[in-house]
This record gives C-alpha cells, sequence and structure tokens, in this order.
C-alpha cells in the first residue's frame, strides 16, 4: 500500500525509524467532465461519492458538494471512522454493507476496476454506481471538477469557488497550504527521525504564522468571498486541536491561542457547509484509534471542548460577502447530518 494509505487510511506501519514521511500522491487521476472527454461525462445519477467524515481530504468534498447544491446529482456514501489492515468499510450502514454499491469495503470497487491495484485503498473516491467501478480518488482535482465540471448541476446560488481570473494566485497558495499545512502535520507526526520532525514543525509554524497575517487584513484567504483554498486549509484547521496539536506533536501553540487563525477558523465553521459537515468524535476515533503506533494504548481522548467553535469571532468587521453574488446552501438534509454527539 502507498504512503498516502499510511497517512490517512491506516495500513501497515506509519513510522519508518529515521526516515522522512513521503505522501504517494500517484492517484487514479481519471477526471469526470462536462464533455466527457475522458469517457466519464457529468451526469446526474451516475456516480457515487465515498467518503468520510473523519478524513480532511475527504471533508473538503463534502463541504464543496454541499456549497454548490449536489447532493440530488451526486450520491454519497460514508465510512466509518475506523478501519482494519485492508480498507475503509461502511460499518456505519446496516450490516456493514453500502445501500447503493452493495459492498461492505471500499476496496471493492477499486479491485472491480483493477484487480491488481497496488496502491492505497484512500477516500475520497467516486464510483460509478452501475458498474461499482472506482473512477477516481484524486482529491485535489475533484473538487477543482466540481466547481468547473459540473456547473450544469449546481444549485440556484451556488458560489464561484474557484474564480477563472484568481487561479493562478489561487494554486500556488493552495500548493504551500498543502505541502506546508495539510500535509505538514503528517510529515511532523509521522517523522522517524528528530531531524524530519524538526523540519517539518518548523515549515508548519512559519505557514501559519504567514497565513494569520494574510488574513489580517482580508476576511478569506483570497478576499471578500470563500474560495477552494478556504475549504482546504479549515480541514486541517478544524483537526488541528482535537488531534495534530497532540497526537502528531505539532504542539507550539494550540490554533486557539493563533488569534487571527482561530477566529478566520470559528468564522467559518459557523458558515453552513462548514460546521455542518464536521464530526469531532469520528476525527478524534480515526486519528487515536487506528495509528497505533502513534498511540498504542489507543485511547479517545474526552476533549478538547468543541461549544468554543460556536462563540462569537468578530471578522464581520472585516466586511466581505461569504458567497459573494451567491447564496448560503438550504439547511443541510436529515439523511446527511452530523450525529449531534460529533459536534459535542
Amino acid at each position: 500500500m502507498g504512503d498516502d494509505q499510511r497517512g490517512d487510511a491506516g495500513q501497515g506501519t506509519y513510522v519508518e525509524e529515521g526516515a522522512a514521511f513521503t505522501r504517494d500522491e500517484n492517484y487514479i487521476s481519471d477526471r469526470i467532465t462536462a464533455d466527457g472527454a475522458s469517457g466519464w461525462p457529468v451526469e446526474a445519477g451516475r456516480y457515487r461519492l465515498v467518503a468520510a467524515r473523519a478524513c480532511p481530504w475527504a471533508n473538503r468534498t463534502l463541504i464543496v458538494r454541499r456549497l454548490l447544491g449536489l447532493e440530488d446529482a451526486l450520491s454519497l456514501g460514508l465510512c466509518g471512522p475506523t478501519h482494519d489492515q485492508r480498507s475503509w468499510t461502511f460499518d456505519l450502514d446496516p450490516g456493514g454493507v453500502d445501500p447503493v454499491l452493495k459492498i461492505p469495503r471500499l476496496q471493492d470497487a477499486y479491485f472491480a476496476r483493477y484487480p491488481d491495484y497496488p496502491r492505497g485503498i484512500t477516500v475520497p473516491a467516486i464510483v460509478e454506481e452501475s458498474s461499482g467501478k472506482v473512477v477516481t480518488n484524486d482529491f485535489k482535482q475533484m473538487t477543482l471538477d466540481f466547481s468547473t465540471q459540473w456547473t450544469a448541476l449546481h444549485r440556484d446560488g451556488a458560489p464561484e469557488l474557484y474564480p477563472e481570473g484568481m487561479r493562478d494566485e489561487m494554486d500556488a497558495l493552495m500548493q504551500t497550504i498543502h505541502v506546508d499545512v495539510n500535509n505538514g502535520v503528517y510529515k511532523a507526526g509521522f517523522a522517524g527521525s528528530q531531524e524530519a520532525y524538526d523540519a517539518a514543525f518548523l515549515a508548519l509554524f512559519a505557514r501559519l504564522d504567514e497565513l494569520s497575517e494574510r488574513l489580517s487584513t482580508r476576511r478569506f484567504l483570497m478576499g471578500d468571498t470563500i474560495t477552494e483554498a478556504d475549504v482546504r486549509l479549515f480541514t486541517t484547521l478544524a483537526r488541528f486541536d482535537a488531534v495534530y496539536h497532540g497526537h502528531f506533536k505539532c504542539n507550539r501553540t494550540k490554533l486557539t491561542e493563533m488569534p487571527v487563525l482561530w477566529a478566520y477558523a470559528r468564522d467559518l465553521f459557523q458558515t453552513p457547509g462548514f460546521g455542518d459537515t464536521t464530526d469531532f468524535r469520528q476525527i478524534k476515533q480515526h486519528y487515536y484509534i487506528v495509528h497505533r503506533d502513534v498511540n498504542p494504548t489507543g485511547i479517545v481522548p474526552l476533549g478538547p471542548d468543541t461549544s468554543v467553535w460556536l462563540t462569537p469571532h468578530g471578522r464581520e468587521e472585516l466586511g466581505g460577502r461569504p458567497f459573494g453574488d451567491g447564496t448560503p446552501p438550504p439547511p443541510v438534509r436529515e439523511s446527511e447530518a452530523v450525529d449531534p454527539a460529533g459536534r459535542a
């Protein structure tokens, strides 16, 4: 299994003594596009998004799908927060079987297309419902395609999350966030040497300080409105105090001790699409139970207190319009609501 699987789905050994953590970023690169050039055309009801609330990469797809209103076009299957050595599993569903794909393990969709698939069985993944075959697990491209290729199926009032005139700047910013923050916490947590850990730790907090400075004068990363860049940063910030600060030794400061980033994170959390797709209980269960070489006992901490995410953030003073010319998404549908216990 690939390193990406080690970091996000618990396969095999996480920490290799003396080595730096390297993520396997070779994903299934097929894309679902408006013109169907790759053989996978955008089509309502054809595909199923398989995600897990525990996973930050999958959490991005849940947020973007909801913001753009793709719930009716793209069905959702949710894996549980823990799994065995083989694959993410559908243990949240009756009988442990996905009700649409009729499979107990996500690996079944991968093997349906590639019987000898050699890499990690990762979420998020998009599966063709009729064939049961995985189409793509390229999480970076997936959400960009939701914004640019699935436009005919967007809800009325869907925000523009990947504005054409900002893409060069956004792409560069999102890459630095990925290297030093999104993946940076993993490089610290799975470091196999003091030197590798030190380098990841220093790069992480240097980048967080830089982002804090950027956000001190603008409400969102690209200015007045929410974009894909904010989605990508949020899912790491949402897990910071609950997991990365202690479990991954990213402990220079807690998120709650970084005033600008903490206010920014609360602003997003209280925006429809962000907090209502975040399940703190599943997040903690995944990291603390699955990563046994980091946390051998498997004990899940009771804290921190998550009610603080609902306290006033004051970011309105910076102005801005979170959804630009669009509108907030409607209330989350009951079948996809986060268990209240996961918000406590």
